[in-house]
């Protein structure tokens, strides 16, 4: 592993960890008592006599990585490092590096959406899969639903308005027959372009959103299998409309790793 700037020592990390998941006073998961024994890198309840490590009650429980071997592979993560670069640069195997992207993707906080005044809504086909997305015109707002089929018909659309779709919204979309007629299923004003008439203007956010996603996907994974692809478009929507979660790892462990009590 290369020794970089970005990654700060093992003392650190374990300072911001601690600070992370236990706040300003360490206690036990299981009892909450503050009666602490400290040993090398573990904890001892004075009280229940639960043994327990800094991240040994959270998502990271199972890690064997040091600490900084972990901070730059999260780094690696946030600052869209492809695979094979953070291969070359952690030292680690193309199967370490996707477990921990992966580990990342899955931690990401859910951000339901739902999306209002005008949206465009399109749908995009890949490995055995359809996606069903919509944006907001002018903001950073996505929502998406993958489908596990390619037959992607009315009732899919439907179901994708009443979830994520405000009722009296100004929808526009192509001229796809799944569309038509849509405002009799959910109350929407519906208006449409016709692409083979060289119609783009009211679906021209979400293609370009299409287009970004396809580059994200192959620039940083290289590939996606249909298992992954749900995955994936959920990190590129949250990378979209929250970038402030990637600026660094400690923003990141900040909003994501937090003390599982013990019942």
């Amino acid at each position: 592993m290369y020794q970089l700037k970005q990654v700060p020592s093992e003392a650190k990390i374990r300072r911001y960890l601690r600070r992370i998941v236990f706040g300003s006073n360490l206690c036990c998961p299981a009892c909450r008592c503050r009666s602490v024994v400290t040993y090398e890198d573990r904890y001892r309840c004075r009280t229940c006599r639960e043994k327990f490590s800094l991240t040994s009650h959270t998502w990271l429980g199972d890690m064997k990585l040091s600490y900084q071997s972990f901070w730059l592979l999260l780094w690696c993560w946030t600052t869209m490092i492809p695979v094979r670069q953070a291969m070359a640069l952690t030292h680690r195997s193309e199967d370490a590096v996707r477990h921990w992207y992966d580990q990342f993707r899955s931690h990401l906080p859910e951000d339901p959406v739902i999306l209002a005044k005008l949206v465009q809504l399109d749908e995009m086909y890949a490995k055995e899969r359809a996606l069903l997305m919509g944006k907001q015109p002018g903001t950073r707002k996505l929502a998406w639903e993958v489908l596990t089929t390619t037959n992607v018909q009315r009732h899919h659309a439907t179901y994708f308005l009443q979830q994520h779709v405000k009722p009296g919204t100004k929808l526009r979309t192509d001229g796809a027959a799944i569309y038509r007629t849509i405002n009799q299923w959910w109350p929407v004003q519906h208006a449409f372009d016709i692409h083979r008439k060289f119609e783009f203007s009211q679906t021209s956010e979400i293609e370009g959103i299409f287009g970004n996603l396809r580059t994200f996907i192959r620039r940083m994974y290289h590939h996606v299998t249909p298992e992954k692809f749900p995955g994936m478009v959920s990190e590129f929507c949250f990378r979209f409309s929250s970038p402030e979660m990637f600026k660094n790892p400690l923003y990141y462990l900040e909003k994501t790793l937090r003390l599982v009590p013990i019942d």
